[in-house]
């Protein structure tokens, strides 16, 4: 059994609060970010290499992390993401079968830092009554004053472009042998779990850049184009959001998640806000309205759009509501083949309530085909 000395660390807040806790590694000693909290029971690895974490401390609200390690095929982009962990228990013993490592060495990897022995039930508490802050992880326990100094500089996720620290830098294809349709997906943070929904429905794909134009993803000459999820504040996205609205003029077929939908709904002139502490977890309790059925989803989003400017726009028919908390889930672009959802019907970690959107897109692509 591997036990080592773990060195002091501390969780600062932005409004000045303290946590202490345990460095998990011995080699870094301090990440900021945004703090966070996710519900998920499971699926660590997956949360810590989306994207769409990017430059945000996760704190898990599930007790032990690490207990099962890591495996290669399961990490939803080439690296962790998240800029730190903070949990109350990890396990530096991994007892899964055929797991390709411990979560320790896969974090000390990708230069990320953890902390444990954290009262997260308080953290988490305390997240969900003030809202998501600034924070910073630290292991310089003895120098407050400057760790405080320098996170009141750090600057807040409203208003952060940060799809361009995620997105692929070329365009890469990614071929079916079975290819019915062609997808061009422009990259904004893009989950490895939605590639791999869309290939098995017989796409063959090709993945561009976070700031290319509509004409660079039509070059692909694809059936449609689909938006992806990503990280940080929608708003600067200008180009993503001037390539919806032409692709939209254009009747090209369009889907998007996360990120994608929120870009989506600007170009229609949807206005976005930061919430109060977000959505993160694999249990989101979600309302189709079209169907009547309800659906248990995973979601990741500090962001959201607005429901109130939805329900009065005269060319948008909102299909999905979040059932906690009755914000905006779901739109579909009323006489164009356009529809979104802010939550992740891929899963990876989650549910598979909701892959029948993914079925849905190939429908409406067969029908502008046809």
């Amino acid at each position: 059994m591997k036990y080592k000395q773990k060195k002091d660390a501390i969780v600062v807040l932005e409004d000045g609060t303290v946590f202490k806790g345990k460095a998990v590694s011995a080699n870094l000693d301090t990440a900021y970010g945004e703090i966070c909290f996710n519900t998920g029971m499971t699926g660590y690895q997956e949360i810590f290499t989306d994207s769409s974490y990017f430059g945000q401390i996760m704190v898990t609200a599930n007790v032990h992390i690490g207990n099962y390690g890591v495996k290669n095929d399961e990490a939803e982009s080439n690296s962790v993401k998240i800029a730190g962990l903070v949990c109350k228990n990890f396990s530096f013993n991994p007892s899964r079968y055929e797991s390709d490592g411990s979560l320790e060495d896969y974090l000390d990897k990708y230069q990320t830092l953890a902390i444990s022995d954290v009262d997260t039930r308080a953290l988490v508490s305390h997240i969900r009554d003030n809202g998501s802050m600034n924070a910073v992880i630290t292991t310089k326990v003895d120098n407050l004053d400057a760790i405080r100094k320098e996170l009141k500089e750090l600057p807040s996720m409203k208003g952060l472009e940060l799809a361009s620290k995620v997105s692929t830098k070329e365009a890469y294809e990614i071929a079916s042998e079975t290819e019915e349709y062609k997808v061009s997906i422009l990259d904004l943070g893009v989950k490895s779990n939605i590639l791999r929904h869309l290939s098995k429905r017989n796409c063959s794909l090709k993945v561009f850049p976070w700031n290319a134009s509509l004409e660079d993803l039509m070059t692909y000459e694809p059936d449609a184009i689909f938006l992806s999820n990503g990280p940080g504040d929608p708003m600067p996205l200008t180009s993503a959001i001037e390539l919806a609205k032409e692709a939209l003029e254009k009747h090209i077929p369009m889907f998007g998640i996360c990120l994608g939908h929120q870009i989506i709904s600007l170009a229609m002139g949807l206005p976005t806000f930061k919430m109060h502490n977000g959505h993160r977890g694999i249990n989101h309790p979600v309302i189709n309205l079209v169907t009547g059925k309800s659906e248990i989803t995973s979601q990741n989003h500090g962001f959201a759009v607005d429901r109130n400017a939805a329900e009065n726009h005269a060319d948008i028919e909102v299909t999905h509501l979040h059932l906690n908390d009755d914000t905006l889930a779901g739109i579909k672009i009323k006489n164009k083949p356009c529809f979104s959802v802010q939550y992740h019907p891929e899963a990876g970690p989650g549910p598979n309530d909701a892959t029948y959107l993914f079925d849905d897109f190939i429908d409406m692509i067969k029908s502008k085909k046809a």
